[in-house]
């Protein structure tokens, strides 16, 4: 929650930590290694601007979880694979309501990303379950979406129909904790 205080959005995450342990889920705390390390959260994810990676691997260390907004650029990526990270994301792929103005990346771009890199890829941006197959099919190892889930009628349905696209599971980060799933970020 990029639009509160301080203070409430560790509120919130503190909240939200109690609730993922409750709930044997992971907490992948957007933009902010100082919060996620106060609440102790399972990792964090930085775009391109919120710090260097190779520093943020050093903090966190190798139990956690890092991963890195790489948009449309795979020179990013292998410099993000580089510096430790555990998975990549690429986007917007679809026009997005919460990013309209978000640098758009193709399928073809999550294929070379594919060949070339050996870490989960995840796409994001205007992601729906009607528009995902393609994605998964091209590469995506993750889907992170917003709109498409919390703007949903029944967004438990929702996740439901994300969950289904993704059958098998896959290797997990961070010394196998988890599986292949649907990323939401706030």
């Amino acid at each position: 929650n990029k639009t509160t205080s301080d203070c409430h959005r560790q509120e919130q995450a503190g909240a939200l930590r109690a609730l993922t342990r409750r709930y044997g889920a992971r907490l992948i705390v957007n933009d902010c290694i100082e919060l996620a390390l106060q609440v102790e959260a399972d990792g964090v994810h930085l775009g391109g601007d919120d710090g260097d990676l190779t520093a943020a691997r050093q903090r966190l260390g190798p139990g956690k979880i890092l991963g890195a907004s790489c948009y449309d650029d795979l020179a990013l990526a292998r410099q993000a694979q580089a510096a430790g990270v555990d998975y990549v994301a690429f986007g917007s792929f679809f026009p997005s309501q919460v990013k309209p103005d978000a640098r758009r990346a193709s399928p073809e771009l999550l294929r070379a990303a594919r060949r070339e890199l050996t870490l989960p890829l995840c796409a994001i941006g205007g992601i729906t379950p009607a528009n995902a197959p393609a994605l998964i099919e091209a590469g995506a190892d993750m889907l992170a979406v917003i709109s498409a889930l919390y703007e949903a009628d029944d967004p438990r349905a929702a996740a439901e129909a994300f969950a289904a696209l993704f059958p098998s599971p896959l290797p997990s980060p961070a010394g196998g904790r988890g599986g292949r799933s649907v990323a939401t970020r706030r």
